[in-house]
């Protein structure tokens, strides 16, 4: 096996409820360490969460040092610290960017503030063939297409409100599921019978998922819970397959990739692998470790931007909650 190669660099994800901090080089990861905040009740509270992450955050940087040390990576040979700058809920980025300041500082080494967004996408290119795709981006927070031109990736639609993961959590809530929603509502969707009516929302390129979510919900009082957890997938995956099918047809290119921790749901793979089989293009989609929320990614695009020497000043370190993906200049690709 070959040795790790230059540069190597550690990376912490904090933007939600995944407390997540990665060591990787070139080829692969070195070490991840992750700590889950698991709400008791109901869905994701902004400050238990980070204060989930402030008590976790120095085992789990410990636990990454460790681990990589065993694998023949002592502190002194990282390059970088990596940081998701956003976008995401403010305590929790808070907590992160904290942890990469001091680290940055002690070790003595630069400071890369991520894009969360951009994170997935880079990860996905990392752990699949693709090249130059279309990416469908669904997570809790996060529902877009976006594509790579003219230095950033630009978004082709997007939710007008809110993300198809917390659409799902918070039908998921009423419904009286535990957090997440997603997994529990796939589960059940399998065993549905019949189709329920439900609003398909799509305005131009762009995608609306709370009038669908509660309409959902009241769909409960008069048909199963099975059968209402099937029409909302369907509903929901077929808008995003649309918008998706368009932006290939818009910008020619002949790959999809799908990013996000809702891109497990088995069903919006198989409706996006229909599609690309009838386009003739082809479909990426990287295991599932790589899906959600993870320091990997983080690290992983930290080492494109060190690569390029894009670096963050401490002073200009502060969190981005609302750090759009199309506000990115992206120095790494050539094409």
């Amino acid at each position: 096996m070959n040795g790790p190669t230059k540069p190597i660099i550690l990376g912490i994800e904090g933007t939600a409820w995944n407390l997540s901090a990665a060591i990787v080089d070139t080829f692969d990861v070195i070490a991840e360490v992750t700590s889950t905040y698991v709400p008791p009740t109901g869905g994701i509270h902004p400050r238990e969460a980070s204060q989930h992450h402030a008590d976790h955050i120095k085992s789990v940087i410990s636990a990454v040092l460790a681990n990589a040390e065993n694998n023949g990576i002592a502190p002194g040979d990282i390059n970088a610290i990596a940081f998701s700058q956003g976008p995401g809920l403010g305590p929790c980025l808070r907590t992160a960017a904290t942890a990469a300041r001091a680290l940055s500082l002690s070790l003595d080494i630069p400071l890369i503030g991520v894009n969360h967004c951009v994170a997935h996408i880079e990860v996905g290119r990392w752990k699949t063939p693709s090249q130059d795709p279309v990416v469908l981006y669904v997570s809790g927070a996060n529902s877009q297409v976006l594509a790579y031109r003219a230095g950033r990736y630009r978004v082709f639609g997007e939710t007008l409100d809110i993300g198809i993961g917390n659409a799902l959590d918070k039908f998921a809530r009423g419904a009286g599921l535990q957090h997440p929603g997603g997994p529990k509502i796939e589960e059940l969707a399998n065993n549905a019978s019949s189709y329920v009516p439900l609003p398909y929302v799509v305005k131009g390129m762009d995608f609306s998922f709370s009038g669908l979510s509660t309409a959902a919900s009241a769909a409960l009082e008069t048909s199963s819970i099975e059968d209402v957890c099937f029409s909302f997938q369907e509903t929901a995956f077929a808008m995003l397959v649309e918008v998706t099918e368009r932006a290939v047809a818009h910008t020619g290119k002949n790959e999809i990739l799908l990013a996000g921790g809702v891109g497990a749901n088995m069903r919006l793979r198989e409706m996006l692998e229909i599609m690309c089989n009838e386009r003739g293009i082809s479909f990426y989609v990287p295991e599932r470790r790589f899906m959600g929320d993870n320091g990997s990614m983080i690290a992983y695009l930290g080492l494109l931007m060190f690569e390029q020497q894009t670096l963050l000043p401490l002073d200009e370190s502060h969190v981005r909650p609302n750090y759009r993906p199309d506000d990115v200049v992206v120095t790494w690709r050539g094409h």
